[in-house]
């Protein structure tokens, strides 16, 4: 999609910045015209390069997503800062097969994929305007079974299921709440996975187009939903995934 100045003047926190689908958003809204706030976990570097690229000053907030005391920290850096934009994209991908997931590796994609969305959402609500946009990143396996990776599907039909709700308890404020729900996407997090032939073939055959997604594919959805053409949509998950999910 061409950029088309849609965003201009509008300011937006997209988390988990600094790489594959996070990093495609935020340069896609960059070039729609939004101010950009970028959350890293640990690392600014990446964020460093990125915002010095984009054509509009960024702030770098960091905060690790796991952690509620950290996010908290992060917004009261943002203190007095309006957004009309947030982008929940914080997120991690690891195996937890049924036989032997320790506690704590559970726990990790609860916080981070499930409970951060809830809390980062929360603590935005104050600096959100009236009319303002959400777009939280879901994954088909919010509705499809991926032996080996339950939990990840679990939060992902989480945040699903918190979306629809958050778009109900959010109307009377007119803030738009939707997620984009994303097939197998070409990033670093799942480069190991499909350096696998077999894997990659198999998952290649799940997609009637023939491909993969690149992170750009979900970035465009994500800047349409932030745009004045998707004003009239609330409580939805957009699939994008090459047919994937059919």
């Amino acid at each position: 999609m061409k950029p088309s100045g849609s965003l201009e003047g509008k300011s937006a926190l997209v988390t988990g910045a600094s790489r594959g689908i996070g990093r495609a958003v935020a340069v896609r809204l960059a070039a729609e015209g939004a101010e950009l706030v970028l959350h890293c976990n640990k690392n600014r570097s990446p964020l460093e390069d990125l915002a010095a690229s984009l054509p509009r000053p960024s702030t770098i907030a960091q905060a690790n997503m796991a952690e509620l005391s950290e996010i908290r920290r992060m917004f009261e850096s943002l203190a007095g800062r309006a957004l009309d934009i947030l982008v929940n994209n914080a997120g991690i991908w690891r195996p937890t097969p049924i036989e032997g997931t320790a506690p704590e590796a559970l726990d990790e994609l609860v916080a981070v994929n499930l409970k951060s969305v809830f809390w980062v959402t929360q603590s935005a609500l104050p600096l959100l305007k009236p009319g303002a946009r959400i777009v939280n990143i879901s994954s088909v396996a919010a509705r499809l079974g991926v032996a080996g990776r339950s939990v990840y599907g679990a939060t992902k039909a989480a945040v699903e299921s918190l979306t629809r709700s958050l778009a109900l308890e959010l109307a009377p404020r007119k803030i738009l709440v939707n997620a984009v729900a994303p097939g197998y996407v070409e990033t670093d997090m799942t480069a190991e996975h499909f350096s696998n032939p077999a894997v990659l073939e198999r998952a290649l055959k799940r997609h009637p187009l023939g491909r993969l997604g690149v992170p750009e594919d979900v970035a465009d959805v994500v800047a349409f939903l932030c745009s004045r053409d998707a004003r009239f949509i609330t409580g939805q998950v957009i699939n994008v995934s090459g047919g994937f999910i059919i």
